[in-house]
């Protein structure tokens, strides 16, 4: 017999960590190759690890509700001994443990290294990695750091995770909670020179009182995390928002045409999402300064060009699968690429991969029959486009033969942009690109 460690994979770009949510399998329980055996968490998907080997768990290294960083492992598999079976694990907590940890220490001291150069600390006094026994993510320090929290104050709040580590929702507990009530007093003197002034009071959400037959709902998991990803880009881009009125009358024409045609030669529903992203691709190329990202004082300029498309969940919660290369992409590729990735998501089957990388991102708000919208830019791109119902109106035709009334399919264009990097020309001139794509569309295109 051997064993073998199962090791947290790679959950897509920039995910370092992720929480286990459920184990599928008990230890003693046997298990077959490509079986997944426990479900886990990320600030971008929900996700099951299937195992590589078949075998019976016997230790369990992370429970539920644990943080486990990304290549530490969190199982052992006790496997038929072969002459292909994986080498035997070592004294795991003696030997593998104090090398990933001080292999993620490394990468922490790094990562925290970089941000004091993009930013100042909130407050003056860095907070440890460890500190009283307990041990400290990345996520809980930066936010002690931008809320000006001391190391003591930190250690003071009780934690509710493994050991004591405090969480996450620990730490916005105590802020709401109205942390001056807790926080222990300073220790520090003012100079003798300088005049003193009283601190201005912590800001918290105001306590709401129920009344008779309110319902309290407590966010789930990803309302939370979608929550923390709007605030943190209305905080971090200046977001201006152009608009345009585009004429579909020519796309609805052609669509109604080829329909039919197009689902049975391809076996795929055309819909309006992959005809309005192809022309956002066209207009990409040729503004090319809307496909960048933000780097404190730098700007990243993307060579692909992905395209993200915002799906809404059955639970009511939203989540942002990418069409990756969306430029290398015909209209009937386009076409599978949504269809597979809407579908998907729909069944909460989208791998961590699929809603990474994006660089722009599309939102159609007019599936719910609305006009316009003002969307929020997707961090860290710089821009983000949704498309309105496409509705019948009556409008001014130019002809060779004079002006007339006809009736005309109508569609608005909301683009939000970084004002930080993209100004009212670039970011009006693109959108407005978008709509002139669309009006020229060829109502002979071949399918």
């Amino acid at each position: 017999m051997a064993q073998f460690e199962l090791i947290l994979p790679k959950m897509g770009e920039s995910v370092a960590e992720a929480t286990i949510t459920n184990w599928l399998k008990n230890e003693g329980d046997t298990i077959d190759a490509e079986e997944s055996v426990v479900e886990v968490a990320t600030d971008k998907v929900d996700s099951e690890v299937p195992s590589p080997v078949s075998g019976t768990i016997v230790k369990i290294l992370a429970q539920v509700n644990d943080v486990a960083a990304v290549g530490a492992p969190i199982a052992i598999i006790e496997t038929e001994a072969t002459g292909d079976s994986p080498a035997p694990v070592a004294a795991h907590t003696e030997t593998t443990a104090p090398a990933q940890q001080a292999a993620a220490q490394e990468i922490e001291t790094s990562i925290a290294a970089a941000a004091a150069t993009v930013a100042p600390a909130a407050s003056n006094a860095l907070i440890a990695k460890k500190s009283n026994g307990r041990f400290y993510s990345p996520l809980v320090r930066s936010m002690a750091k931008e809320e000006g929290i001391s190391q003591d104050e930190l250690d003071a709040i009780t934690g509710s995770g493994k050991d004591g580590r405090l969480t996450k929702k620990d730490l916005l507990a105590y802020l709401e909670s109205g942390r001056a009530q807790s926080a222990p007093a300073s220790t520090a003197t003012p100079a003798p020179s300088a005049p003193t002034q009283a601190a201005p009071a912590p800001t918290s959400t105001p306590m709401v009182t129920p009344t008779p037959g309110t319902e309290i709902i407590e966010m789930d998991r990803m309302r939370k995390l979608i929550a923390d990803h709007m605030v943190n880009s209305v905080h971090t881009s200046p977001h201006v928002t152009s608009f345009v009125e585009a004429d579909m009358t020519r796309v609805v024409q052609w669509r109604n045409k080829v329909k039919n045609t197009f689902q049975q030669k391809h076996g795929e529903k055309i819909t309006f999402t992959p005809i309005i992203m192809e022309a956002i691709v066209k207009a990409i190329q040729d503004f090319p300064m809307i496909n960048v990202s933000v780097d404190g004082s730098k700007i990243i300029k993307h060579a692909d060009i992905n395209v993200g498309m915002a799906a809404a969940l059955p639970s009511g919660n939203l989540i942002v699968p990418v069409v990756k290369n969306a430029n290398q992409l015909s209209l009937l590729g386009l076409t599978k690429a949504v269809n597979d990735l809407a579908n998907r998501a729909r069944n909460n089957a989208l791998k961590p991969d699929e809603i990474s990388g994006g660089t722009y991102t599309l939102t159609n708000v007019g599936t719910f029959g609305n006009l316009l919208g003002t969307p929020i830019i997707n961090q860290p791109q710089v821009a983000i486009m949704a498309a309105g119902a496409i509705v019948k109106k009556p409008a001014v035709i130019e002809t060779p033969e004079g002006d007339m009334i006809g009736i005309r399919h109508k569609m608005f264009l909301s683009h939000s942009y970084d004002h930080r990097v993209v100004d009212g020309a670039l970011g009006g001139m693109f959108v407005k690109r978008v709509a002139e794509y669309l009006e020229a569309w060829d109502l002979n295109r071949e399918i």
